[in-house]
């Protein structure tokens, strides 16, 4: 009767393997033998791929540099050729100071670090012996890696990994304010004219007529410090409605006037520009991810991702006619974030 069962070691550390004669045994081929690298055998070569390490960690140092150069330097005038160029700098920064990193370690493992394979047995779990086994297993490490000996490659790399740090430390310290409720304000206020973007031209009630739709900037912004992040949190869409389309709520039945409403721009899911109006539905569409709001209920979210609905500004009219803010914004503008309730 034939053998069907799976093959298994003998003892003397063979493989016993069905055959159609018997049963074959293999032995153990072991490993394979150790081809020696150039470094390994040349000292020239192992001091040039040394050398090679460095520089590539010098390179990361240097764009880290480049990073940091980009980012405090750069006079950010509010024009799109120096925010080009910052950007430019941030990116090449950033990634030759990951590339330059990333590459020498491969280089430094592939070149200098010993490559040849070894088999352990496994032994008894001693619990009492884990510290010293896991000192030993980092001193073998530290030994094989080389470093200790190699101080050119200690040095360059302790400077490229430090210095890498920082740029991820400045990129999250834009991410908002900590602590600080710089968030949660914008330049609008009582008695703030609202203007045309991106002139800066005050608008008149009378200006706007049902059907029409403005982009609005608060007066002034156009000389600010930080126009940009300003524009970022105050810009508002005007529109004028039929005044019994309208639907406010109790308490926001004088926000706005005559029918006319303004809501913040910036969409409330992730801080798209939400910049199209249909005016027989009196829907406003972000273009970016499809949420709709409904402008005859304040705005409310009936499509899309979007959780809350754009906030209002109220708004009235002065003296002269021309449209003005009553207050700032009720509530923080834009997606949610960490410090908004």
């Amino acid at each position: 009767m034939a053998d069907h069962s799976h093959g298994s070691p003998d003892s003397a550390g063979t493989v016993a393997k069905p055959g159609q004669g018997g049963v074959q045994k293999f032995q153990d081929p072991g490993l394979p033998p150790h081809r020696p690298r150039l470094a390994d055998t040349d000292p020239r070569a192992e001091k040039r791929a040394e050398r090679q390490v460095g520089v590539l960690f010098l390179v990361s140092v240097l764009g880290t540099l480049l990073f940091f150069f980009g980012y405090f330097f750069i006079p950010l005038d509010q024009t799109i050729g120096t925010l080009r160029l910052q950007n430019l700098l941030l990116g090449l920064g950033t990634a030759f100071s990951m590339l330059g990193i990333g590459v020498g370690i491969v280089h430094w493992a592939k070149t200098l670090m010993p490559d040849h394979e070894i088999a352990e047995d496994r032994h008894e779990i001693r619990p009492e012996a884990d510290r010293a086994d896991a000192e030993k297993i980092v001193g073998d490490i530290l030994e094989e890696s080389g470093i200790k000996r190699r101080p050119l490659i200690r040095n360059t790399l302790l400077g490229a990994g430090i210095l890498a740090i920082f740029p991820a430390i400045a990129i999250f310290r834009d991410l908002g304010p900590l602590p600080g409720d710089v968030l949660r304000h914008t330049m609008w206020d009582e008695g703030v004219r609202l203007t045309r973007d991106p002139s800066g031209t005050p608008i008149k009630a009378s200006d706007v007529t049902i059907g029409s739709a403005f982009h609005v900037i608060p007066e002034g912004l156009n000389e600010s410090e930080h126009k940009l992040e300003e524009k970022a949190k105050a810009v508002v869409l005007l529109m004028r409605l039929n005044p019994e389309s309208l639907n406010p709520s109790p308490g926001r039945e004088d926000w706005g006037y005559d029918g006319i409403v303004a809501y913040s721009k910036i969409c409330t899911h992730v801080g798209c520009p939400v910049a199209l109006y249909e005016q027989q539905t009196h829907h406003l569409l972000c273009p970016c991810h499809q949420s709709t709001f409904d402008l005859t209920q304040e705005c409310k979210v009936i499509f899309g991702p979007a959780a809350r609905p754009l906030p209002q500004l109220p708004i009235s009219v002065d003296e002269e006619g021309y449209l003005v803010a009553t207050s700032d914004f009720q509530e923080p503008v834009g997606p949610s974030y960490w410090e908004r309730g």
